[in-house]
């Protein structure tokens, strides 16, 4: 252990590295990039493929995910920059379904889980516990039986480091360590140190142990009460997260890993950047990734270790390579006789209860309308400027939210719609199925399709019947009320 010399070169990277901080500048995403000719065709589904997703799904809405746009993800992930050995972890809290799981492990891809709930479930789909690493704002109450059966824990906070320490003293027990680095980065604010709902660093961010009792001693020192062995320093600093703040939160992570003579790998996260919309900017990973991979060489030189790194992309995995398949059940208009006032609102047969985002975040996804017909010739050539929202009886069940104002309409030119035309809403992969609403208003949960390169569509998960949503419901005895 090494805290005091390596505590007072972490605090000098910090001070030094402010400036560094500073948000890189990205176009806003904006409607106005949605303003050319409506595509006739969604990311990877044609009129005709959309058609065979609902034959399928028997019906919408429904979610589908293209097999060779997860494979194209995956080689881009697993060609990451790094000088010593590299594990890809998928956060599977972006889309849990089995099917995505099996496929990456077949790939190479272990398993990022954010609850002793989705250790279980990885499990239970066939991930080998030895592949799956936790890191979690509520530590399971099984947690030591999950180590005991391979799973690597990160801890994230002191007091879950004491419960770890208590439960295996003197084991020399191996564990990681997430640290809270200062800054965050999101994509939904320029802020790294104020709060944001995509922010998960700085001190506006309950994510992991605050830098500070890594350096001042405190954490090192239950460490050496318990007789512990921290084998890896974990951070991540947002979703969205500016690729400039990223590379230098990395950087800024080695000097973490100075504090333990016995920590072998480095784990930085992933929350990279993803262009749902035209003129939204993709991380490009190796152009990030390889200063980090040169940090890495130059802390072995001076250290003597070379470190593996791990990263832990959910987004970059599945955002592009899903889609939310719907229906036009009805459109409404509230335009004034002169025209100058209200709206057109097309209402699909999903919403919050199948993409939250929108109405969480002000999230801004591709839609485009398709012939009901499921015929590419049938598609039309007129547009209109309308809002669309969801079925659900909720204000903020809107689909056309202003960028970042989840409170805030906007209209969006689209393809003119009749009910029962299909509606494909793009860049739905990720923190949309795993991430809704679902049930409320009684809404089942909606089908998930999986599309193959040759258009093959297979069924991955079956829509849930009614009587699922209320099944683990118990009568009161008779007299109660």
């Amino acid at each position: 252990m090494k805290a005091s010399r390596a505590s007072l070169a972490i605090l000098m990277a910090i001070a030094s590295s402010a400036s560094a901080f500073a948000p890189t500048k990205f176009s806003t995403p904006s409607s106005t990039i949605l303003r050319a000719t409506p595509a006739t065709s969604s990311n990877f589904l044609t009129p005709e493929l959309a058609q065979s997703c609902i034959d399928v799904a028997s019906g919408t809405p429904l979610y589908a995910y293209s097999l060779d746009a997860l494979a194209k993800s995956a080689d881009a992930c697993l060609a990451f920059p790094n000088a010593y050995g590299l594990t890809v972890r998928y956060a599977m809290k972006a889309c849990p379904n089995g099917t995505i799981l099996k496929y990456f492990l077949s790939r190479g891809i272990c398993i990022d889980a954010s609850s002793g709930y989705e250790v279980r479930r990885a499990m239970d789909m066939g991930v080998p516990a030895e592949k799956i690493s936790l890191s979690s704002q509520e530590l399971p109450q099984d947690f030591e039986e999950l180590v005991k059966l391979g799973v690597k824990i990160n801890c994230c906070s002191i007091s879950q480091l004491e419960r770890f320490g208590q439960a295996f003293a003197n084991t020399s027990q191996k564990v990681g360590v997430r640290v809270n680095p200062g800054v965050g980065s999101g994509g939904f604010s320029s802020s790294t140190t104020g709060f944001s709902k995509t922010n998960v660093g700085g001190p506006s961010s309950s994510f992991g142990i605050w830098h500070e009792f890594v350096t001042d001693g405190t954490v090192p020192s239950i460490v050496e009460k318990y007789g512990l062995e921290v084998e890896r320093i974990h951070t991540h600093i947002g979703s969205g997260s500016d690729p400039a703040i990223w590379q230098q939160t990395a950087k800024l992570s080695l000097s973490f890993c100075e504090i333990w003579d016995t920590v072998t790998t480095l784990n930085l996260g992933g929350g990279y950047k993803v262009g749902r919309n035209p003129d939204e900017k993709t991380t490009d990973l190796i152009e990030i990734g390889a200063p980090v991979a040169d940090a890495f060489k130059d802390f072995a030189k001076e250290h003597g270790r070379e470190l593996q790194l791990e990263i832990e992309p959910g987004t970059y995995l599945v955002a592009n390579a899903g889609a939310l398949v719907t229906k036009i059940q009805d459109k409404v208009s509230t335009k004034s006789s002169s025209g100058d006032s209200g709206h057109i609102f097309l209402k699909m047969d999903a919403g919050m209860t199948d993409v939250l985002r929108p109405s969480l975040y002000g999230a801004i996804h591709p839609i485009t309308i398709l012939p009901g017909s499921g015929k590419s010739e049938d598609i039309g050539t007129d547009v209109e400027s309308v809002v669309v929202v969801g079925h659900c009886c909720e204000s903020g069940d809107l689909m056309t939210p202003k960028p970042g104002e989840p409170e805030a309409l906007e209209e969006r030119p689209l393809r003119t719609a009749e009910l029962g035309d299909i509606a494909i809403m793009d860049g739905s992969g990720a923190y949309c199925s795993g991430m809704s609403t679902k049930n409320y208003n009684s809404f089942p949960e909606a089908p998930e399709v999986l599309v193959t390169a040759d258009g093959e569509v297979h069924l991955i998960r079956k829509r849930q019947e009614l009587k699922q949503i209320y099944e683990n419901e118990c009568d009161v005895p008779d007299g109660v009320f």
